[in-house]
């Protein structure tokens, strides 16, 4: 599904340019699990802009689901991103003067889906992350994980082949970080899949396989399943 090859990142100012990405490559197979660990600054979250066609690579290859998608312009990233994925983040990223219903219902407006098929999706995501309760509050009426639940119903309600979390459970507790992680865990047995990156080893063994990196490139995997 994702297969990329020698891919090098870098970011320049006036004083100095510094490599993000350095010649890494990856291979993620449809319904895979893939846990990216790294200390701060070594590209995990490069690595996942570039996955969610959010960022270009500066060389290198990336096919997805066969096709080089390195050097599409920006309307081809943003038709394939509302097509194949969806992203959770750290940092939830709804709307506050939206309603949990109207966060959720917000791709299906971009793609044009009609009132009715709508309402049916964003109900039946609701339920399934069992926040369907609190559709009619607003986002700093719930508590962290609740507001993460809605991110993750967000992040599914296009039906995605692909989620991209980075540090989905970073500003959660240890109780709804874990009711995250097996919300993830149920997505991706019903074949999603999902790339994560996280600093949590805990988190990591959710996954069925840890990449390590380091300095922009990949130096280590573990297969756990």
């Amino acid at each position: 599904m994702i297969s990329i090859h020698n891919i090098a990142k870098r970011y320049r100012t006036d004083e100095v340019e510094t490599t993000a990405l350095n010649g890494l490559s990856l291979e993620v197979k449809p319904g895979e699990f893939v846990a990216i660990m790294g200390p701060s600054g070594c590209g995990k979250s490069t690595l996942l802009n570039i996955l969610g066609l959010l960022d270009e690579a500066d060389g290198g290859q990336f096919l997805l689901d066969g096709i080089d998608v390195s050097r599409y312009n920006e309307n081809r990233r943003a038709e394939l991103r509302m097509e194949k994925i969806g992203f959770v983040f750290q940092n939830f990223n709804l709307i506050d003067e939206l309603t949990v219903y109207e966060n959720v219902e917000l791709p299906l407006l971009y793609n044009g889906i009609k009132a009715g098929e709508r309402k049916k999706r964003v109900e039946y995501v609701l339920d399934k992350v069992q926040i369907m309760h609190r559709r009619n509050h607003y986002p700093t009426q719930l508590s962290g994980g609740q507001q993460q639940r809605v991110a993750v119903a967000r992040a599914v309600i296009n039906q995605p082949a692909i989620i991209l979390a980075d540090e989905p459970t970073g500003n959660l507790d240890s109780q709804n970080g874990n009711e995250v992680m097996q919300l993830l865990t149920e997505l991706n047995e019903s074949g999603t899949t999902i790339v994560m990156v996280t600093h949590s080893e805990h988190d990591a063994r959710f996954s069925h396989r840890i990449v390590r990196m380091l300095d922009g490139q990949t130096v280590a995997e573990s297969v756990l399943v």
